[in-house]
């Protein structure tokens, strides 16, 4: 499943979800057929994107229905003149002589080549993470710039809301993908700590395989 990204950017210009004005099922199931990264030629559907993220920990429970995702989406085309081919490994002649063993031999080594140089998509993850302020006179615009301005190979930056904890007092949530086998988490918390003039910690609240 793939999802139609021409029509979803023209839908998500004048709108901020794929159906009502809140998240929804619908979302969800637009949302799990897009690739990313996104072109940069869809800036609506980057956006609608980073901002659905942020939700990926309440996946399961958003209300309504997928139906109307369903737009948005089509099945894959099966591919053309591009199917693995299949190996007789047994063969119909049972007169098997050295050249037939050899030609066998040399098609199953054929075939195991093939797979193994055939690419992997690199792992990634969403991420949500908490970062928490000293106290509710920290300058909480200027924490998310600080958090923002750290760069990483495999470290893309989405959308951030404030949530409070008490006493005034507001941590930053903001949600990040990040290749596994570039981004270290661990690493990743302790630049963030190096902002002691705003941070106080930094927890992962979620964090899910794409």
């Amino acid at each position: 499943m793939s999802a139609n990204l021409n029509a979803l950017e023209q839908h998500l210009a004048a709108r901020s979800y794929v159906e009502g004005y809140t998240p929804s099922q619908a979302d969800v199931h637009v949302y799990k057929a897009v690739a990313v990264p996104i072109p940069s030629s869809y800036p609506h559907v980057a956006r609608w994107y980073s901002h659905i993220t942020s939700y990926s920990a309440e996946f399961d429970t958003l209300p309504g229905s997928s139906s109307a995702g369903q737009t948005f989406t089509q099945t894959a085309p099966a591919a053309e003149e591009e199917e693995e081919e299949e190996v007789d490994l047994f063969g119909e002649d049972e007169e098997e002589d050295e050249e037939a063993e050899k030609l066998k031999a040399e098609r199953v080594a054929a075939y195991n080549a093939k797979k193994a140089n055939k690419p992997k998509a690199a792992a990634k993850s969403v991420v949500t993470l908490e970062v928490k302020p000293w106290d509710d006179e920290t300058d909480m615009q200027a924490l998310e710039e600080s958090v923002r301005s750290l760069e990483m190979d495999g470290l893309v930056w989405g959308a951030s809301k404030l949530v409070a904890v008490g006493y005034g007092i507001k941590k930053l949530q903001i949600t990040l993908v990040v290749e596994d086998e570039l981004v270290s988490l661990d690493d990743l918390q302790e630049k963030l700590a190096e902002f002691d003039d705003y941070v106080q910690s930094s927890d992962i609240a979620a964090m899910q395989k794409l």
